[in-house]
């Protein structure tokens, strides 16, 4: 019994003593400071996002009766409990309609400067209407949602606490709208704690994730700053298969924008899988994979010059992946509002 219990107690003191002699993550510096997100959410002069604006436009987004067959809402295509996506490799519009994108993830759009794959909407205002107006997606009758709208006394009394003196309109709803979608960040992460100073907040191996995404994974080339996009548009080497999608080309025909789609944000990108415009990376690790090759082969001839075959090791794709898990905010509970009836 002595001999099993001095065993057992030399057996603790040696895991103890590895325990405190195994390094620790390096304190973040003012270089990794470039990585914080600011506390303030940008705003137009016009939208400034009011308690009373951010509940009207919840309201609006979960509310299926604005589309044309009061089947589906905004929500149905960014749900909260998929990350603010849907979790399809292609998102299903009204009536069933298999879209040709994936829904892109509504977290952090406030800090976006381009909206939507293509960047076709110059503001979250102007993004807010797209998907009502695609015969595709909701198929909204703008004339009778304001008339729904407007008949309803609580949605009525709702729009004069948020934009008093402005009637019913597509321009209000669209405002409503982005003012809520504006309080929809991930912040306070495991590795914003680790930037604001506690060491133990990630992993050796997270840590090393975070130095092969600056360096030889070539990642931070264009998930770069706070929100982990550079807000620009890029030919990452998706295979098309039968059907081209010729992207930000459509709206500027420039031979480097053939095929290139908005770098997305990689906050909270574990939850938002699958990944890529077209949903065909089930996994994180399917898509360090895909950039570790060098993009689907043979690649396609404006391929980003950011995209090459990077020879990182199994344990190295490891680690990248590790550290993407750790861009996952700190999740608030989403209650489903009460519509007006």
């Amino acid at each position: 019994m002595q001999t099993a219990l001095r065993t057992a107690l030399l057996t603790l003191l040696l895991a103890t003593a590895a325990v405190h002699a195994a390094p620790s993550v390096p304190k973040a510096g003012p270089a990794d400071q470039e990585w914080k997100l600011g506390k303030a959410l940008p705003h137009p002069a016009d939208n400034a996002a009011t308690p009373a604006r951010v509940a009207l436009g919840k309201a609006l987004f979960f509310d299926p009766r604005l589309s044309g067959n009061g089947t589906v809402s905004c929500a149905s295509c960014h749900h909260p409990g998929l990350g603010w996506s849907d979790g399809q490799k292609k998102s299903i519009g009204i009536n069933g309609q298999r879209l040709d994108r994936a829904a892109p993830t509504i977290v952090n759009v406030a800090f976006n400067t381009q909206f939507m794959w293509d960047g076709r909407a110059r503001s979250l205002e102007d993004q807010a209407t797209g998907p009502l107006a695609s015969p595709q997606e909701m198929s909204t009758d703008f004339q009778h949602m304001k008339l729904m709208l407007a008949s309803l006394e609580g949605y009525r009394t709702m729009f004069a606490a948020a934009y008093p003196g402005e009637a019913v309109s597509e321009r209000t709803v669209a405002k409503a709208l982005a003012a809520f979608q504006r309080t929809v960040v991930s912040r306070d992460s495991r590795f914003d704690q680790w930037l604001g100073g506690k060491r133990g907040a990630i992993t050796q191996q997270e840590y090393r994730g975070y130095q092969l995404f600056k360096g030889k994974a070539n990642c931070a080339a264009c998930h770069s700053g706070p929100n982990f996009t550079d807000n620009g548009f890029h030919n990452i080497g998706v295979a098309q298969g039968g059907h081209e999608d010729v992207g930000r080309y459509k709206l500027r025909a420039l031979p480097s924008m053939k095929g290139a789609f908005k770098t997305p944000t990689l906050r909270d990108v574990a939850l938002t899988a699958p990944y890529f415009r077209d949903g065909s990376a089930a996994t994180l690790r399917e898509v360090v994979e895909h950039y570790n090759a060098g993009g689907a082969q043979p690649a396609p001839a404006n391929l980003s010059p950011e995209v090459r075959p990077l020879q990182l090791t199994p344990a190295e794709v490891d680690d990248l992946v590790a550290f993407m898990k750790t861009l996952t905010g700190r999740q608030k509970p989403v209650t489903v509002p009460v519509l007006p009836q």
